[in-house]
Formats: C-alpha cells, structure tokens, sequence
C-alpha cells in the first residue's frame, strides 16, 4: 500500500519521457538560487543596507537595474528566439546563459560596503544571462510534453522549482542562524547561490535534447536576416494567433505587479521589520504557499483550464496587494497580518506562473515554439521594465502607499484583459499552424 501510494504521488508517473521532464525541471530548481536569493530576497537588501551609503537612492537604483537589465533581454529576446529555432541552438544558449549567470552570481560575494559600482555591473549582467536562460527553458516546455499534458508538465516543473526554493531557504536560515551571519555577511550565500545553480543545470546538460530545425537556414553571416525574417513573419500572421496577442498583453499588464513583487518582496517585509532569520522564515512561509499552490495548479489546470487558473490567482493577487496597501495605512498594524498576507503572496506566484506559461504553450504552434516563447518572455521582461521601475521610483520618492495603490491597481486591470481570452480558439489557431506547417509545399489545401 505504501508503494501505491508513492507511485501516486510520483509526478513523472504516467509520462512517456519522465527523465526527461525531470532534467528540465531540475533547471529550475537550479536557477531558483538566483530568483530567491538574489533577485528576491537578499541580496536586495544587502543592496539597499550593506552596499550603499544611502538607502533611499539605492531602492531607486535597484530599480533601475532591475528594469534596465530586462530592457536590454527585451532587445534581443524575439532575435535570439528565432535564432535558436532555426538553427537548433535552444539547449546550448540555455547552457551558454545559465553558466556564466552562475559565474557572475558568484562573483557578487566579492561586494561590500563601497563597492556599487561593481555590484551593480555583477548584477545587471547576471540578470541579463538569467532572463534570457529562462526564455529558453520556457521553449522546450512543448518539446518535453504534449498538448494533453501540458499543463501538468509546466506546474510539475514549477513545483520542483519551489522545492529547490525550501531547501535553500532551510540552508540559508541555517547558515544565518549558526554562523551568526547577520546582514553585512551575507555575501558568503552569494557564492553559494552560483554553485547552487551551476550544479543543478547538469541533469539539463546531459538529458535534454531538442527537435532538430525544420530546414538548413543558411550560413551563420545570415542569421541576423533569419531573425528579422522570422520575427516580421510572426507578426504578419498575428491574426491568426489573436487570442495570443490578447493574452499577452493581459500578461503584460498583470506582470507589472508579478514583476514589482520579485524584485521587491525583500525590500517590502524588511520594511515591515522582518530582518536576518524573521526575513527568511518569512521567505520560506511564502514558497511553501507558492509550492502548494503549483502543485494544487498541476492537479486541475488541465481540466479547468489555464485560462481559469489565471483567473483565480489573478483573484488572489487583488486581494492581496489591497492587504498590503491597507496594511501600509495602518498605524501600527500587527505582525501576524503580515504574515497573512505573504501567503497571498506565495499562492499568487505559484499559481500565476505555471497557468501563464501553460497558457502560451496551449497556443503555441510547435514549429515557432523559441520564437513564441522568447515574445512570452520579452512581454514578461518588459513588464518588469515599466512596472518595476514606476514601483521602485514611486516608492523611493512618493512613498509607500502611492506605490501600494499602483500595485493594486496592474492586477486589477490584467484580470479584466485576461477576460477578453478565449483558450478554445486560441488552441485551435496553434493546432491549425501546426497542421499548415507540415503540409509538403506545393500540394494544394
């Protein structure tokens, strides 16, 4: 009986190609190590407390970089996207991208007190490489599964993403708690961090494989023609692809608020007074949430839809930024509120992040599965572009509650987008590009 049930509770089980779902979601486990502790969590802080002289105009950096890094992958995304279908480069930039992410995640342990300018270059460019990995990854996500499973591949690689985040969460509680590392010696979980990520990209290194591309595009000296060619194809066709288009740009609007909390949830709880051991406890209520909510996603998404998960957690989003804005209001509001709150916070990450992915994947044709995916993560960076930098300036300059009040308000105005989605159609315009693209040349419809 205790075997049954195991087998039960085995996410491969049932797959056609469970090592190779497994490799692709030990990526991101493995690049968990740069969201959580990095970008999130605490080298934020460390930023804003250890890094700079003065707090204020380092919250206004910190956006700054953070929205300027992922302009720079909003450049290039759609390009490299189109590249790596045509010429069959998806795993080795995935590679490419996520070992010198590591290196540089790593090298952020060199910072400290003074040293902006290097931490800030360290930062910018392993954001850069990070972003880019994850647009890659997001790709093979219809090469490893298939449209009827889909939903359940995209959250299993989700959930083993947020179980990398509580094991790392433990081991950072532990350090701190052990070693007494209070804030000004955090730098030794920055190297951790890169070795973290480089040693979980392995299984990826030596498992994945990708489809070959469907024809010889020509010598390396026209790739960048192939680009253009291949992204101005996409957006000739875009009619066909409307509830695509539709959906992203919901995407966009929501992923103002999704990107705002990565970049400050650290920022946010340290300001509630949540500081060394408090601020990763906190951290590890949330991915507990965020981890129970992929894995609840991964269970009903295929059934009710991707487009109704979004709904939900769309839902929970609103609810949870107004908690946070009241919250701010407060004069003196309890710290157990607080702790309410955060998981709102982690049952929206969790749950908007694999139905999101798993949207576009629905109504993504299999032959422009980079290119798509890399317009899905160039919507997502430039959210994180406006919405970041509006959050990070409103809040260095206005104050918390005008910042609060905006944040609400991005979540708002993507459910009512994501209303006008309709994920029958749009599955249905993927699967007939599919059916366009393999029919030989020449033979009549």
């Amino acid at each position: 009986m205790f075997r049954a049930l195991l087998s039960r509770l085995n996410p491969f089980r049932g797959l056609s190609n469970p090592r190779e779902v497994w490799a692709w979601g030990m990526y991101d486990l493995a690049n968990q190590s740069f969201t959580l502790i990095i970008i999130t969590l605490l080298f934020p802080v460390y930023f804003r407390e250890v890094i700079s002289p003065d707090p204020r105009r380092a919250e206004a950096l910190w956006s700054a970089l953070g929205s300027g890094s992922l302009l720079l992958v909003v450049a290039v995304s759609p390009f490299l996207g189109a590249i790596a279908d045509g010429r069959g480069w998806k795993k080795r930039l995935l590679i490419l991208t996520g070992v010198l992410a590591a290196a540089l995640t790593a090298g952020l342990a060199a910072t400290g007190p003074g040293t902006v300018l290097l931490a800030a270059a360290l930062f910018f460019c392993a954001n850069v490489l990070y972003q880019l990995g994850e647009n890659f990854l997001a790709s093979f996500l219809p090469e490893v599964a298939t449209p009827r499973n889909i939903g359940r591949v995209s959250a299993t690689g989700w959930a083993m993403g947020y179980a990398g985040a509580l094991v790392l969460l433990v081991i950072s509680a532990g350090a701190i708690a052990l070693f007494g590392l209070d804030k000004t010696r955090w730098s030794a979980l920055f190297l951790f961090a890169g070795v973290w990520f480089a040693l979980g990209m392995v299984p990826a290194i030596l498992i994945l494989r990708e489809r070959p591309p469907p024809a010889d595009p020509g010598p390396l000296s026209d790739l960048l023609g192939l680009a253009v060619r291949r992204v101005r194809d996409t957006l000739a066709h875009a009619r066909h692809f409307a509830h695509l288009a539709r959906f992203l740009t919901a995407f966009f609007v929501y992923g103002f608020g999704v990107q705002t909390i990565i970049y400050f949830a650290g920022i946010i709880a340290n300001d509630f007074g949540f500081t060394e051991v408090k601020l990763v406890l906190f951290a590890l209520q949330l991915t507990v949430t965020a981890g129970v909510a992929s894995v609840v996603t991964a269970m009903i998404q295929d059934r009710v839809g991707a487009r109704t998960m979004v709904l939900i957690s769309l839902g929970v989003w609103i609810a949870t930024a107004a908690g946070m804005l009241a919250l701010t209001a407060a004069p003196d509001p309890p710290e157990w509120l607080f702790w309410l709150v955060g998981n709102g916070v982690g049952f929206g990450l969790g749950g908007i992040g694999t139905s999101s992915r798993s949207l576009v994947g629905r109504f993504t044709p299999v032959q422009k599965s980079a290119e798509f995916f890399g317009l899905w993560g160039m919507t997502y960076k430039l959210a994180g572009v406006v919405g970041v930098l509006a959050f990070g300036q409103m809040k260095a300059w206005l104050g918390d509650a005008p910042a609060m009040i905006a944040l609400t308000a991005f979540f708002v105005a993507g459910l009512v987008l994501t209303l006008r989605v309709d994920e029958t159609a749009g599955v249905r315009a993927a699967r007939r590009a599919e059916r366009d693209a393999a029919r030989p040349r020449g033979r009549p419809e």
